[in-house]
């Protein structure tokens, strides 16, 4: 198998472990939240995050992963910044309406389009944009019901955009500067941002629920809920560095967006939320965009490839094309500026 082959395995493979990953942890923590009340969705981030770390501490322990340091100050900013981009997200939630929620996590694809094409000089092909704008259709066809506006929800939404998309941005830079996995850059950065979630988290969900979190219920059935949850996250974390280190920014943002049709589809089916044409229409022409960007990238991906390793192969032949010979101005055969002849010695210096 190629190397070629083994990378688009393991994209593959890193894809579907998020789908898989993150559906589960909807589905678990929608029974947490709607139907046991446990609705400190900040705070039990941050309790994903230290399993999380946890986790990859143990996993660190038994080699099944390198540890390497590199520059903390970025690990640092970069813990901190994803922790309240995951924060303002939630603020955004409690202060606006659903609708204006779906639009706020919508606009962080074409941001994100916008800060890598101004900063990194990325190019994004019409086909691609294209099926872009057809997925953000879809996506918002089934989920954006209605749209009410308030100051205070505008600024969090418009905060929470950017700095999910450089958090997101910066993850994928990190890793491919620094020459990190997405394993060891989580590692490092897990207890920063369960640090800054932990921090505001009790109080972000005291503002939005009205509730102390120390002070709820804790019955065995949350308990078992909240074990259940935190396991599920650390595949979801997990994956998502890693999508984000094999592909891109937009890629994840564009995989989450069919995450969320995929969430509607299976809460019709296994919860029997209500559903309408307009959510069906919806998902389908996602889906549909969904298709449209992974075969336009796919194909993009494979003509690079195909342009390099023809460059590749130019490179080789113009290094292993036999020299050709001709006489210079003294009556000597040369191979390239080299003489030949008896009168030539290996072991002097040719302008001597």
């Amino acid at each position: 198998m190629s190397e070629n082959q083994r990378f688009q395995l393991g994209t593959v493979g890193a894809l579907s472990l998020s789908v898989v990953s993150s559906v589960s942890i909807v589905i678990c923590n929608k029974a947490l939240i709607s139907t046991l009340g446990f609705t400190f969705a900040t705070t039990l981030t941050s309790w994903h995050l230290l399993v999380t770390f946890c986790s990859l501490h143990v996993a660190l322990r038994m080699k099944l992963f390198e540890h390497k340091p590199f520059d903390s100050r970025a690990v640092m900013g970069f813990g901190i910044l994803n922790g309240t981009s995951i924060g303002l997200l939630n603020l955004s939630l409690g202060f606006n309406s659903v609708g204006f929620y779906q639009m706020t996590k919508l606009a962080i694809i074409p941001c994100t389009v916008f800060l890598e094409t101004l900063f990194f000089r990325k190019k994004f092909s019409q086909n691609v944009q294209l099926s872009i704008v057809i997925l953000l259709l879809g996506v918002g066809i089934a989920t954006v019901t209605d749209l009410q506006l308030n100051l205070l929800g505008s600024v969090l939404s418009l905060l929470a955009v950017v700095t999910t998309c450089v958090a997101q941005i910066m993850t994928n830079t990190i890793q491919k500067k620094f020459k990190v996995s997405s394993t060891q850059l989580l590692y490092q950065s897990c207890p920063y941002q369960a640090f800054t979630l932990f921090s505001v988290g009790p109080f972000l969900d005291g503002l939005l629920t009205n509730q102390n979190v120390f002070a709820f219920n804790y019955t065995l059935q949350v308990l078992a809920f909240i074990v259940l949850s935190c396991l599920i996250s650390v595949s979801v974390n997990f994956s998502t560095f890693l999508v984000i280190g094999k592909t891109s920014p937009v890629t994840y943002q564009v995989l989450g967006h069919l995450k969320t049709c995929l969430v509607l589809a299976f809460g019709y089916v296994l919860l029997h939320d209500p559903f309408s044409w307009q959510n069906i229409l919806g998902i389908l022409v996602a889906v549909v965009g969904m298709i449209l960007y992974s075969y336009f990238c796919t194909l993009e991906n494979q003509q690079k490839a195909s342009e390099a390793s023809a460059q590749l192969s130019q490179a080789k032949e113009s290094e292993t094309e036999p020299l050709v010979s001709a006489e210079n101005g003294t009556g000597i055969l040369t191979d390239g500026g080299v003489p030949k002849g008896p009168a030539w010695n290996s072991n002097k210096d040719l302008h001597a």
